[in-house]
């Protein structure tokens, strides 16, 4: 890095940033750079989680052995973290006891399986697994009511498919790949001594082709007015005629009064799903069973189970030949099983208190770009103006950690057992979120840990979460040029805070309550420049694999957010600066170096692979289009002077622009 903060080192001097602004920064990174071989893609958030990873790794293997041998203990809390933490990362790492163990870990689980008699069995017994973390047909998750947003309810998410999404089961792009997950769960089934594998693997694929055909698109799932259907048990019932809801929940270990308020995402599926329960034999959903134990439970089984999951999950579908060493997988258990607690430790080491006195100063920027550009926009009337200010003001900021860490002192774990390591660590978080029912929104809860290296904006809650580890170059650097920073994590703190008015967002109110606080012709006026965004990106290609097009209308909602941040991070780059004129370093301006810092932000690559499932599936459009979205901006064309004929020009006709 240089004092500005830009890395020369990946840039193409061949490329010009009139031309193709994300090659002009990336490009020679990109010709010099192999993608590693337990990844399908490559890129500035693969390499801060890489060291994030090893920095994780470090703090577990230290807490270990720290408790000599990694067993749990009734002393103080921090002895029972670190041997919770250590046992968890020993177990997973023991791999001469799992290799002992074989399919006994979930010997009895398959024999239930193999013992259902009626759907009213098939429903409890997806209620146990749910539990233990085995999905079934339907995914239950506590948030809260997205029109209530003072009350926890449990949503109804459709299921019941092996296979990345629903297009996968009819597009005829897909005819190798349901070839391959065919014989591949034929594979799976032999290898766990189940009966007649290549039958049940036909009939598996069958009802799950049925189950598919029945999920709405990805697209659809994006509106949150289609996918909210507040019931009660009664209703539920109602459309799901025959479903042992009541002794699902039983299982599960859920309040007996858990539905008497459930929000159905797709109550269609639901539908469709009961019948399939009605329908097909009962011998094809033991068949479906077995399969979906053995496919949850491989990556924490025998070596060949292991390399069979991997072979068709990462070669087959995202072209990655080799699989994550296993530290690296143990390291990702023990985060998904107690990751504040170790991020409680991540952030002691790893993020200085000033860095967070910086990042709110840029918050506050940010918000204040936010303000005076709703003050002039000029397709709002003032009612829906008046409305998104003070949705603005009630925003939440949350930067680094939480304000609480949680409690994992009831979690059980034993450093010789893996599988029942996972399957205590889920239903403790099952139990956790079913106790938030009836209860208070606890608005301190994070949904990532600090060491995650993301950011989110959660509508319910009106809040943007900026977890520690994104707060590093090139992101944000404390002692990096200002309009640096403001191109990296400015503009991603813009892109959150714009979530909160992209096509979804703004359906949700300041109190995080979805309603329509827009005038008619507000709405309009906005839905036609996402068109126009969407039309744009139908047209575009990512590098990684040619020939194919962007889906506008999946990504239209993170391209809103990273217009939205580009911009009003822009405008957040001019309030730092004030009256005075920005010094020219490395020969760049303050203008231009913003933009290349936005660019440097989206360096990476993606195996062909790779880059044609996420098109299918990512809400987010490939990393190159992300970086040459500023072709929108009035203010880059003046910053870098482009003219007709440029690669990155468009006529300021065409350029879209939101706020």
């Amino acid at each position: 890095m240089t004092a500005s903060g830009l890395d020369f080192s990946g840039f193409d001097p061949q490329v010009r940033p009139q031309d193709d602004l994300f090659r002009a920064v990336n490009g020679r990174w990109i010709a010099t750079t192999p993608i590693p071989d337990d990844r399908g893609r490559y890129g500035t958030f693969d390499a801060l989680r890489e060291q994030a990873e090893e920095q994780v790794r470090d703090i577990i293997t230290e807490v270990a052995a720290a408790t000599g041998d990694g067993t749990a203990t009734a002393a103080g809390a921090a002895s029972s973290v670190a041997a919770q933490v250590g046992g968890l990362y020993a177990s997973f790492m023991d791999t001469d006891t799992v290799e002992t163990l074989g399919l006994t870990p979930i010997a009895a689980d398959l024999e239930a399986a193999a013992a259902v008699q009626t759907p009213q069995d098939v429903m409890v017994l997806l209620g146990r697994f749910e539990r233990a973390g085995v999905g079934g047909l339907a995914q239950p998750y506590v948030n809260t009511d997205d029109r209530d947003s003072s009350r926890y309810v449990i949503h109804l998410e459709q299921g019941g498919i092996g296979l990345p999404d629903e297009s996968y089961y009819r597009d005829d792009a897909h005819v190798s790949v349901r070839a391959a997950y065919r014989q591949h769960i034929a594979t799976m089934l032999e290898l766990a001594g189940q009966p007649d594998p290549a039958g049940a693997a036909e009939r598996i694929f069958a009802l799950e082709t049925r189950l598919a055909a029945a999920h709405w698109d990805k697209v659809t799932n994006r509106d949150p007015v289609k996918t909210y259907t507040l019931l009660d048990a009664a209703g539920l019932t109602d459309i799901t005629p025959g479903v042992d809801w009541a002794g699902y929940l039983a299982a599960l270990g859920a309040p007996v009064d858990a539905f008497d308020a459930v929000i159905v995402r797709q109550p269609s599926y639901l539908s469709a799903m009961a019948q399939a329960l009605a329908d097909e034999p009962i011998e094809t959903w033991r068949d479906w069973l077995r399969w979906n134990v053995v496919h949850e439970w491989a990556p924490y089984l025998t070596q060949d189970l292991v390399e069979a999951n991997f072979d068709f999950y990462g070669r087959t579908l995202s072209g990655v030949p080799q699989i994550r060493e296993r530290w690296k997988r143990a390291v990702a258990l023990v985060e998904g099983a107690v990751g504040e607690a170790v991020g409680q430790l991540y952030v002691e080491r790893h993020f200085p208190p000033h860095a967070k006195a910086a990042m709110d100063v840029l918050v506050a920027h940010l918000v204040e770009a936010f303000r005076q550009a709703f003050d002039t926009v000029p397709w709002m009337g003032a009612d829906t103006r008046a409305q998104s200010l003070a949705k603005l003001e009630a925003f939440t900021p949350k930067v680094g950690y939480p304000a609480r860490w949680r409690d994992y002192s009831a979690l059980e774990v034993r450093p010789d057992d893996l599988v029942g390591n996972v399957r205590r660590a889920t239903a403790f978080e099952v139990d956790r979120a079913l106790a938030k029912l009836g209860g208070p929104v606890d608005r301190d809860e994070w949904f990532m840990t600090p060491q995650t290296v993301n950011a989110y904006y959660n509508p319910g809650l009106n809040e943007i979460v900026f977890p520690a580890a994104i707060l590093q170059p090139p992101f944000f650097d404390v002692d990096a040029d200002d309009a640096v920073n403001y191109g990296g994590i400015g503009a991603v703190i813009g892109h959150e805070i714009g979530h909160g008015f992209d096509d979804q967002g703004s359906q949700y109110d300041g109190a995080g309550n979805l309603r329509n606080w827009w005038t008619d012709a507000d709405r309009a006026a906005f839905m036609e420049r996402a068109a126009a965004l969407i039309a744009q990106f139908d047209t575009l290609e990512p590098l990684d694999a040619p020939g194919h097009k962007i889906n506008g209308a999946l990504t239209v909602g993170e391209n809103i957010g990273d217009l939205c941040g580009l911009a009003i991070g822009h405008a957040a780059y001019r309030l730092s600066v004030g009256e005075q004129s920005a010094p020219v370093l490395d020969g760049y301006t303050g203008d231009q170096r913003f933009f290349l810092g936005w660019a440097q932000v989206w360096r990476g690559k993606a195996r062909e692979a790779e880059a044609k499932r996420l098109l299918q599936i990512d809400p987010h459009a490939p990393m190159d289009q992300r970086g040459n979205i500023a072709r929108n901006l009035d203010e880059f064309h003046a910053a870098f002077a482009t003219s007709a004929g440029d690669g990155m020009w468009l006529a300021p006709a065409d350029r879209v622009r939101i706020f």
